[in-house]
């Protein structure tokens, strides 16, 4: 195993998205200014010569010390032998001495575009990463240590984990067992049932479990990247169960898993026949003249939409709205950013002529190179170096659960929102009708989390700023998706701030950190604006929407 490179089967397939012809670019711009090439000749030259001292001191006395150090709660690098073996220690001193001259190329380079320095700044740190010493056999001390104390066990075992994936997996690693898990079953396992169903989605009503609910009925709205029930993940871990507890009539889109037919769908189509045509079911099936939302991701996006698209009207169907790790404002996209340029897009668009759609698995490997390290390299070393089983894991069942993303529709929402930012600055059209959100006078829930790498929680903020009705912001701890499934306990905390500065570092420079998860601080947000309480329905659905199945309803559980 040694000898072939467990990194080559997914590192060949980054080449698409021009990665390497942006190092590339970056290093012949940066390799064009003197002053640079002297200043990292010197960087280098000074880097070993510390380098070799501190590891021959180590090797004397037995402590030294390090020139550089990794990251604080760097997992790679908590074995003992990288402080205390001088073979190692100067291995991980050249590493980083490594890492750091290749942001300084990044530094020196001049970009047409910020595109363009996503781009090589991402480009720049995955190389770095994927060449870490720790995702070899020689390079990794545990590893070698597990083979010696299973006498090679692990390492037969690794392999032939290694070569499976090679044949079944395109040579990425597998992240979870999923095995263990069964969709309506152990996740999206709230009672319901589905009350409408079109060409696109399910609409999930589901049981009361209160005598009494709120007269506004509540609509969660997921992102169509993802199967629907990271808002249902599973009990005690359920948005929409915490949601009908606390007495919400709840009600939930699904998906279609879009195929070949779908191709000519646009995101106009998912606004009008995904969340449009839920609130109007919703209506019908409850008598209530609006609905309030919950939105997720991609979901609170299209959310945004229907809210400037019905904005100034009379009849509005759409009561307050909480929107919940959500990009409203693509200015600074974060590293999602390096994946929305133009020649990647044009790529994309080009891959989804012939099938109608972006393959799931293409769609879900972006994600996990954007957190390559926890989600890609860390089970390169779990799973063919040390010869561990990857875990079994709810969120990470459903995490790869994924789905496809129809050619229209996705090509429509790169180059609307990421590439041309249309909707935040009111450029969007949407049947003739120019989309501005500043026009949006309900009330409006924001919800970021501070580690998401995703939908990072500043350009999230920017949604207070457009909306022109009374918003709310929190921000919570976790990432992008354990900050949605976040059910009380001590760990969870937000910040909260009744202002709304412009800025967001001036909003947390004033907010107050509550030792609580945010799903207790939105359960009261939302209950003052669900209405009375009246009794709960005995039955689910009407004459008019009849019960069709059991949730979670039938277009869920298709595979990609």
């Amino acid at each position: 195993m040694a000898s072939q490179n467990p990194l080559s089967p997914f590192l060949r397939q980054l080449d698409p998205l021009s990665f390497a012809k942006s190092l590339a670019e970056t290093t012949t711009s940066a390799a064009r200014k003197p002053r640079a090439v002297v200043d990292l000749a010197a960087t280098t030259a000074s880097g070993w010569v510390r380098t070799g001292m501190s590891a021959a001191n180590l090797l004397v006395t037995g402590d030294t010390e390090p020139p550089r150090q990794p990251e604080r709660g760097d997992r790679r690098f908590s074995d003992e032998a990288w402080e205390k073996n001088p073979g190692y220690f100067a291995l991980l001193q050249l590493y980083l001495l490594g890492e750091e001259l290749m942001n300084k190329v990044v530094d020196a380079a001049d970009f047409d575009d910020k595109p363009s320095e996503r781009k090589a700044r991402f480009a720049a740190q995955l190389l770095v990463d994927a060449l870490s010493p720790t995702n070899t056999l020689l390079g990794n001390p545990a590893a070698l240590r597990k083979a010696k104390e299973t006498n090679g066990a692990s390492l037969a075992k690794g392999f032939a984990t290694f070569l499976r994936d090679l044949v079944q997996n395109q040579g990425w690693p597998r992240k979870v067992d999923a095995s263990e898990f069964t969709v309506g079953v152990d996740m999206a396992a709230t009672p319901g049932k589905v009350v409408f169903r079109n060409d696109l989605i399910e609409l999930i009503e589901y049981a009361p479990q209160t005598e009494e609910v709120y007269e506004i009925p509540l609509l969660l709205s997921p992102p169509w990247i993802n199967k629907f029930y990271i808002m249902d993940l599973a009990p005690g871990k359920s948005l929409a169960e915490w949601a009908i507890q606390h007495g919400h009539r709840t009600f939930a889109i699904s998906y279609r898993n879009p195929d070949a037919s779908m191709r000519d769908m646009s995101f106009a189509d998912y606004m009008h026949q995904g969340t449009r045509a839920a609130i109007d079911a919703i209506r019908s099936i409850t008598g209530a003249k609006k609905v309030n939302t919950a939105s997720v991701c991609l979901g609170g996006t299209l959310t945004a939409m229907a809210l400037a698209y019905e904005a100034g009207r009379r009849n509005r169907s759409i009561n307050c709205a909480s929107q919940i790790v959500s990009l409203l404002d693509f200015e600074e996209p974060g590293v999602l950013g390096a994946f929305t340029d133009d020649g990647t897009v044009e790529m994309l668009e080009e891959t989804m002529r012939d099938k109608g759609y972006l393959e799931a698995k293409d769609m879900a490997r972006t994600f996990d190179l954007l957190r390559a390290n926890d989600l890609v390299f860390n089970y390169v070393v779990n799973n063919w170096l040390m010869g561990e089983e990857p875990p079994a894991f709810d969120l990470l069942a459903w995490n790869d659960d994924s789905t496809r993303m129809p050619a229209k529709m996705h090509s429509e929402y790169l180059r609307q929102c990421y590439m041309n930012n249309d909707l935040s600055n009111a450029r969007m059209v949407v049947d003739g009708r120019t989309l501005d959100l500043s026009k949006v006078k309900n009330d409006v829930y924001v919800l970021a989390t501070v580690g998401d790498h995703i939908v990072p929680w500043t350009s999230a903020y920017v949604a207070t700023q457009r909306f022109g009705g009374k918003n709310r912001f929190v921000l919570s701890t976790s990432g992008h998706i354990a900050g949605i499934v976040n059910p009380p306990s001590p760990k969870a905390k937000h910040w909260v701030n009744e202002d709304l500065p412009a800025d967001p570092d001036k909003w947390l420079d004033g907010a107050e950190l509550v030792e609580s998860t945010w799903w207790e601080d939105w359960a009261v947000w939302i209950g003052e604006r669900a209405g009375d309480m009246i009794p709960a329905p005995t039955e689910l659905g009407t004459e008019e929407f009849p019960a069709l199945c059991d949730a979670p309803g039938t277009y869920v559980l298709a595979k990609s």
